[in-house]
């Protein structure tokens, strides 16, 4: 994969004209270009198409579906036809709701990821919702049930990505939010990490998001992580 293949760059931004903006500035710098909830509410299904037209490769559409089975299937269908390579759902749904989603991807076309724990969630954090177990252990038994129920990609953030590589071999898509570069803002994420170390660690698609759009030079970000890369 080329180093453009491996970069995600989050659309989270209020406004269908921010987010062509971002795809036009950035062009030929990512590969995949993702529309999270504050986009998709805002704009609705025709952003997906506008932000293809505006010259994104693909779109990965962030919704982390979370509803009984028949709900999330029928929610997946819905969307086949509208140019959605990735689609996110929470693992915490259960086996049934992710076999059901599954299911309704594969007769779509769409890709599937499944959200372990959210990279805003420190042990702590995920303890305080009634989770016992560490979030690395949480992460690999929400993993296993996931790919178990036919779901063929995870999402889940760089302090995990190496010991689920070892867990469940090269074929499984492994998506990595919270990607700073070294000394930048850390925001409201918990588990974060560099570009490079992410990819050494076995990461398939890095998502970034205000490293760039918040930055000063947004250019210079982006020249940074791909120097960044260089050295994985």
């Amino acid at each position: 994969m080329s180093m453009t293949d491996r970069l995600c760059l989050a659309l989270d931004v209020p406004d269908l004209q921010t987010a062509e903006s971002w795809v036009h500035r950035t062009q030929g710098a990512f590969s995949v270009y993702k529309i999270g909830l504050q986009l998709f509410l805002a704009e609705g299904p025709r952003v997906v198409e506008r932000v293809i037209a505006a010259g994104a490769p693909s779109v990965f559409l962030d919704l982390k579906l979370h509803d009984i089975p028949r709900t999330v299937a029928r929610a997946v269908s819905s969307l086949e036809g509208l140019g959605v390579r990735y689609l996110t759902l929470h693992t915490a749904g259960g086996r049934e709701m992710l076999s059901a989603a599954a299911e309704a991807a594969t007769k779509a076309g769409i890709q599937l990821l499944g959200v372990t724990v959210l990279t805003s969630l420190d042990d702590q954090g995920l303890g305080e919702t009634g989770v016992a177990e560490s979030s690395a252990a949480c992460v690999s038994r929400r993993s296993r049930l996931a790919l178990d129920s036919g779901v063929k990609g995870l999402v889940c953030s760089a302090l995990e990505v190496h010991s689920l590589r070892a867990e469940l071999g090269p074929d499984c898509t492994l998506v990595t939010p919270g990607i700073r570069l070294a000394g930048g803002a850390v925001g409201d994420q918990k588990r974060v990490a560099t570009p490079a170390s992410a990819i050494e660690a076995g990461a398939s698609l890095l998502v970034i998001g205000r490293a760039v759009t918040a930055a000063s030079d947004p250019e210079a970000a982006v020249r940074a992580i791909q120097a960044d890369l260089r050295h994985a």
